[in-house]
């Protein structure tokens, strides 16, 4: 099985993605460690490139708004 390797740094933290070929499609999802499960679903592309992008894309938006959720103005409570 081959097996592209890509690493993308979003919001300051590195990510690992794997894209193997399954049927007739590439397949992206996060690398993950010994023993380590993984709770995200993967993306596919025609090609590993378009696969890793759809993820990395993915990534980058969940972490631009987790970032502006976390400095949003709280409501008062006074």
């Amino acid at each position: 099985m081959i097996i592209h390797r890509f690493e993308e740094t979003i919001g300051g933290r590195a990510y690992q993605i794997e894209v193997t070929h399954v049927s007739n499609r590439w397949r992206a999802q996060l690398s993950r460690g010994p023993g380590m499960p993984t709770a995200m679903m993967p993306f596919y592309g025609q090609t590993p490139d378009e696969a890793a992008r759809l993820l990395t894309q993915w990534l980058a938006l969940a972490h631009q708004r987790f970032a502006a959720a976390s400095v949003a103005p709280r409501p008062s409570t006074v």
